[in-house]
Formats: C-alpha cells, structure tokens, sequence
C-alpha cells in the first residue's frame, strides 16, 4: 500500500485536493470514494495530513453499511454510478480489505468492543478513553475492578475519560467522575499488529488521593524514541474509592488493584496498537513512583510478567497502616456521611457520588489535630502488600528488573507550610505526616538538620529547614534505599539521578528545584502541562528537554539509558553503593556523574534505620 494518497474532486475552476500523507485506511478511501471524487492519485509526501474526527465517525458507518452489504446505495450515495474509478485503486482498496497491508488500523476490536481511534499530523494514533475495567459504581463501589461490560459497540476514541474523584469536597463534573476507568493509548502509525515495539506504561501521581497528572500526551516521547514505543496512561481510583477498608468487608488496596488491571489489559490487548506485551516499561512519578515500588513488591515480591522494567521518578515513601489501623478512616469517613452502625457500607454504596463527595476533605490520624497531606494510602493487608516497603526492598522480596530512580533536590518544598517560624512548628508538621515519629527521633532530626537561616524576609525561618527533613524523609531516601537494594540483590541495571535543573521563576519563589520538576522535560512542555517557561520558546532548559528524553527512550527500548543517550550528555553509569554514583542534570542541558554528598548520605542512613518504625 502505498505511504500517501492524492485524492481529487471535480470542481469547475480547480480540483479540490485532499492529501493523506501516510497510508490511509480502507474506511477512509471507501468513504472518499462514496462522496462523488474523480480520481486517486499517489503522492509523494511521506508527512502525515490532517484529517478530521468528524471524517472518523463518517468513515466507520460508511464502512460498517458497505461491509454488512446493506443500503448501499444509500450509503455510498452514487458509488455505484461512480463515473470513474482506477483499476489501480480498486486493487489496492481489495488489497487493504484482505489485510494484505497489516498497517494499525485506527478501528480496533478489543474482543467485546470497538474503538475508532484518529491519526494526528506527526504520525502518530491516539485511542482515548478505552474503558479497560467495569463502571466501578453501585455494588461496584470498593470492589476489586472488574472486567468492562461487553456491550458490542463502536466508540469514537477521540476524548479523554472522565478523571477520578479526588479527596477534596469538589462534586462530580464535566471532568471527573466515579465511572473514571479508562486509558488512552499513543502508537505511531505506521506501527502494525506485528511492530512490537516497547510499551511505556505512565502511572500518575497525586498521593493516592488526587490525580496530579492526567492525560498526558505521550506523543512527544513517541517522536523522541523515533516512532519505535507505544505510550499507555490511565486512571486508578484514589482517595476512599480507592483506598477504603473496613475488616474483612472491603478488599483493601483497589487503587493499586486498578492499577493491576491495567497491566493486565496491557498484555491482553497492546499487540492490535503495535506494543509488545513482553516489553512493558513502568513509568511513574511521585505517588505514581511509588505504586511502581508496590507493584513490585505485591504479593510479596512475586515474579510477574505484567512488567519487565521501571523509571521510578520522584519516588515517595507514605505512611503504611494496617487493615486495623486504617479502620478509624472508615469509622470516621462514615459518619461524616450518615452511614453508621451494622448496615453502614450499604449506607455507603447507596449513596451518591455528591454526597460522599461533600465529606472527602481528608481526616487526621489517630490523636492528631491536622490533616496530613495525604489522608488515604494503600495499606498492610498481607495479601497484595505483605511488608512495609523498606521490609520488602530489604529481604529482597521484590521482582528483579532493570529501575531508574531518582529525585529533584529541593523535593520538600512544595509542601511544607512556607510559614513555619519554629522548631516546633516544623515538628508538628512531621507528626502530622509520620505520627509514629518518637520524641527521640524528632531530636536526632533536628540536630542532623539545623536551622541555617538568619533572615527571612518572605517565609518562615524555619521553612526551608522543614522542607529538607521532609524532601529527604519521603523522597531522596526512599530511591537511594532501592537502588542499594536492587544491586544486593542481583539487578545490574540499576541507574539513579538527581534533578537539578533550575527554573527562574521557580528559584525566585524560593522552591529550588521542586518535586517532580523533571516532567516537563521528560514529556515535553506542551504534552505535560503547565510547564516552567524556562522549558518553552527559547527558554534556558529547553536544551534539557533531547537529553533526558534520549535517557528514557533509550531506557524504555533497551533497559539501558545508555544506547541511544543524546551525542552532548555523559555516559549514566550503573549505581554502586560504594561509590554512591548517580547522574546530575543541571540547569541548560548539563549532565555529569556525581557522588552522593557526605550530608544526605548520612541522614539517608538514619532515615533508613527508623523507617519501618514510622510505618513506611
């Protein structure tokens, strides 16, 4: 089949030309073909030409009329009488028929359903909002995700699924929803059912009670890797949905259980996109590098072919409770709603969204007078997670596969209360985040981490302080621990960064180089948004943005940031624990190796020595 097409119209004055750049569709050429055109010529252009989502929607009923044999003269409106139609396009359009050319459709048949998804003008598909588990509402609500219904119909796959609920008192809305179980999928279009090309599958983050990161565009990955992986991003329940439990009444952990499952559609179905089920990279930030460690220790570390290798960035290490422990969230969470006593999860279930809604702004620990950050995690069950986390990574019971972690250098600051003023304010706000921090512990904290700000004109003198603990606390230490523990055990691929690019507008708030910071440049400002204008136009780290691209791409295609690194950055050696070796990404596009400093090598270690006992 040929790569371009020229289609031409008649016109008294001059042809109306329509010009596909790439290999269109048998639908497209039937549905041209059925409007009254002349002629189809090839064209020599290899760049993809823009087409409409309306000519999508057209183009599958023409097909679906043509194809069942029906109507068809209404449907083809004087294709029949069609005045003159090339022996070369008639046997091309029987070659695509039979599947001669394997090129990705854009309609694909996912066993129950059909999604149509549409090209865009740089070569590559989108499929959005593929439904990949049931509508977890009515008895569904906090239940393990179940198989989607299958109905047999056809979708336009052009718009994104509504988002899940967030913990905040925000009703449902045009944009967020409890039915919120979908996913897009981005392959290029070229790709073909036999391409099995890697697959990048982007778990977002949120803290398990928001989602921070929706519906990214993995276009821009696509084109840095040379149209060569395919790009999956979902949605997982957070907040109660998610993360209720209530004894043995509730199957505890369903967010990461949702997360499962899309794992599990991923080998069920990323074939017919072009993706290879046995080349699955897990991609995530924050709480969404977090479920990348869960997911790797569930079920005790189990050996799973859902994934085969991780780009953990952000990583974040929370506060784990027991099914016991978390109950006072049930309790609490219920009565807020009016749903008390033997019958309160019915009471639950029976309510609307909205009214659960009105009440989901968070709760305190136990004896705590504030809200945490974060209010609901995933928690001990003994079934999906047997351990904390540093348990797990310590015992080795974890899947062996190749990981990239790494953090940004000021990960706490945007976070941590900008008004704190004292040490016991600073205090205070870690209890809130850890309440099994001791009175000892917070001693030896403060004496690791002393206050070294003599003036504070715009802040707390005491804020930057805090924000070093809890950057440290939640996010540096937690990856450092797992890169250690991945060559203990035997993964000769382990990498580690560190972010250090700085934004202007970002170091005049005071923030440094904050959480997650490295998204806008690993996905590409226009794809992540809300990106720094330092990464735009001709912004001071737009020469960041090739770089730590070539990194991940090559790390998704190959397990090795190494084979396709961008020609100006240094070579990203493997972790040693004794050399404490990580890459530095700097401010203009600058990489180099770095040893990890004395200071944040000793607080690591004592955070890593009391962290089971806060419960992480």
């Amino acid at each position: 089949m040929p790569s371009a097409w020229r289609v031409a119209t008649r016109s008294p004055a001059a042809p109306n030309v329509t010009v596909y750049t790439r290999t269109p569709t048998a639908q497209e050429i039937m549905h041209r073909l059925a409007n009254n055109l002349e002629c189809c010529q090839l064209a020599g252009s290899r760049r993809f030409g823009p087409w409409k989502r309306e000519d999508a929607r057209d183009t599958w009923e023409t097909w679906e009329t043509w194809k069942t044999g029906s109507s068809r003269s209404e449907g083809f409106r004087g294709l029949w009488n069609f005045p003159m139609v090339t022996l070369k396009v008639v046997i091309l359009v029987l070659c695509h028929l039979c599947r001669l050319v394997s090129a990705v459709d854009t309609a694909v048949d996912l066993d129950c359903n059909k999604y149509v998804g549409f090209a865009t003008p740089n070569g590559i598909t989108q499929w959005l909002g593929i439904r990949y588990a049931a509508p977890p509402v009515g008895d569904l609500r906090f239940m393990p995700p179940q198989d989607p219904p299958c109905n047999k119909t056809t979708q336009i796959a052009d718009k994104h699924g509504k988002l899940c609920l967030s913990t905040s008192n925000s009703p449902p809305d045009n944009s967020h929803a409890e039915d919120c179980l979908f996913l897009d999928v981005y392959a290029p279009t070229e790709a073909t059912r036999h391409s099995k090309l890697p697959v990048f599958f982007f778990i977002q983050g949120g803290g398990f009670n928001v989602l921070s990161n929706p519906n990214f565009n993995g276009s821009g990955l696509i084109e840095a890797s040379g149209n060569s992986i395919v790009v999956v991003t979902f949605n997982y329940r957070v907040g109660p949905y998610g993360f209720i439990t209530h004894e043995d009444k509730i199957t505890p952990n369903n967010g990461l259980r949702d997360q499962r499952k899309a794992l599990q559609w991923v080998q069920d179905h990323i074939s017919q996109f072009g993706g290879d089920p046995g080349h699955v990279v897990l991609g995530g930030d924050s709480a969404g590098a977090a479920s990348i460690s869960l997911q790797m220790v569930a079920y005790d570390g189990k050996t799973t072919d859902l994934f085969h290798a991780a780009a953990a960035e952000s990583v974040s290490f929370a506060t784990v409770l027991t099914v016991d422990e978390s109950q006072y969230l049930y309790d609490n969470f219920s009565a807020l709603v009016g749903c008390s006593g033997y019958y309160s999860l019915d009471c639950l279930r029976n309510k609307t969204a909205a009214e659960l809604q009105s009440q989901n702004t968070g709760l305190p620990y136990p004896g705590e007078m504030s809200k945490p950050l974060y209010s609901w995690n995933p928690v001990l069950d003994y079934d999906f997670l047997t351990d904390y986390t540093y348990n797990s990574f310590a015992k080795g019971k974890f899947v062996k596969i190749p990981v990239i972690y790494g953090d940004d250098t000021n990960g706490g600051t945007t976070f941590t209360p900008r008004d704190t003023s004292t040490l016991a304010e600073s205090e205070a706000f870690l209890r809130t985040q850890f309440p099994y921090l001791t009175r000892d512990q917070l001693d030896e904290i403060s004496s690791m981490y002393p206050n070294k700000n003599d003036s504070c004109p715009s802040t707390g003198c005491w804020w930057r302080q805090v924000s070093d603990v809890y950057g440290d606390m939640r996010y540096m230490c937690p990856g450092l621990f797992i890169s250690s523990a991945m060559r203990k055990y035997g993964v000769s691929r382990s990498y580690n960064y560190r972010y250090n690019v700085e934004d202007p507008g970002q170091v005049a708030q005071g923030l440094g180089v904050p959480h997650t910071a490295e998204l806008a440049a690993i996905w590409g400002p226009e794809n992540a948004g809300g990106a720094p204008a330092s990464y735009t136009n001709d912004g001071i780290n737009v020469p960041v943005i090739p770089v730590i691209q070539a990194y991940w791409t090559s790390f998704i295609r190959t397990f090795d940031p190494n084979t396709h690194r961008h020609p100006d950055s240094a070579v990203w050696k493997k972790w040693d624990e004794h050399k404490q070796n990580r890459l530095l990404f700097e401010t203009g596009g600058n990489t180099t190796m770095e040893t990890v400093d004395k200071d944040t090598q000793s607080h690591c270690k004592y955070f890593w020595s009391i962290g089971v006992d806060i419960r992480q």
